[in-house]
């Protein structure tokens, strides 16, 4: 169990390292961490160590549980979480990639999305660790009712949410766009 914890970590390093390679800033060009920002069409967007997308990471976690206990299921829950954190970081490196930060920007309501800082990308994979060990603990109802209830507040509030995202970055859908853009 050692080995996979140590692979999970490696993984989440190794996240870190690619993007700091690769240009990304690592905190907010504000000179300053604030735990939560609440802006979702702001500089500080993705910035910190948690705003409105930190939801959505959790559910990854479930997600990536889930997966984990479909695929892995006699392996060591840490090597299940060493599958998590790299499925999480390789989106985190792709998420932060001029080809996807231009689709946020073309084809979603994030027209002044730069990426995340490598703080806030850090921390969304910190997040999904907490969504894989509660998804292990808790029972899959009370999971799954965390999941709508997460996707249902943030698309309440600021208009978006892991099924939009997605969505929109695969098929942007207009009536959607406009939704989102409060118009």
């Amino acid at each position: 169990m050692r080995r996979w914890l140590g692979a999970a970590i490696v993984l989440f390093l190794l996240q870190i390292a690619v993007l700091y390679a690769v240009g990304r800033i690592p905190i907010c060009e504000c000179g300053y961490v604030k735990f939560w920002e609440g802006g979702v069409n702001t500089g500080g967007n993705s910035q910190h160590l948690s705003d409105w997308y930190t939801p959505s990471h959790i559910i990854h976690g479930f997600l990536f549980y889930g997966l984990g206990w479909l695929v892995l299921r006699r392996a060591p829950i840490t090597a299940r979480l060493s599958l998590a954190v790299l499925i999480e970081a390789a989106w985190e490196i792709l998420e932060n990639s001029p080809i996807i930060i231009d689709r946020y920007r073309t084809a979603t309501m994030a027209l002044g999305y730069t990426g995340d800082s490598i703080i806030n990308s850090a921390m969304d994979t910190v997040f999904m660790a907490l969504g894989f060990f509660a998804g292990s603990r808790l029972p899959i109802w009370l999971t799954v009712a965390i999941a709508i209830f997460f996707e249902l507040l943030t698309g309440y509030i600021i208009r978006d949410n892991l099924t939009l995202n997605v969505l929109m970055l695969i098929w942007p859908v207009d009536a959607i766009r406009t939704w989102q853009g409060g118009l």
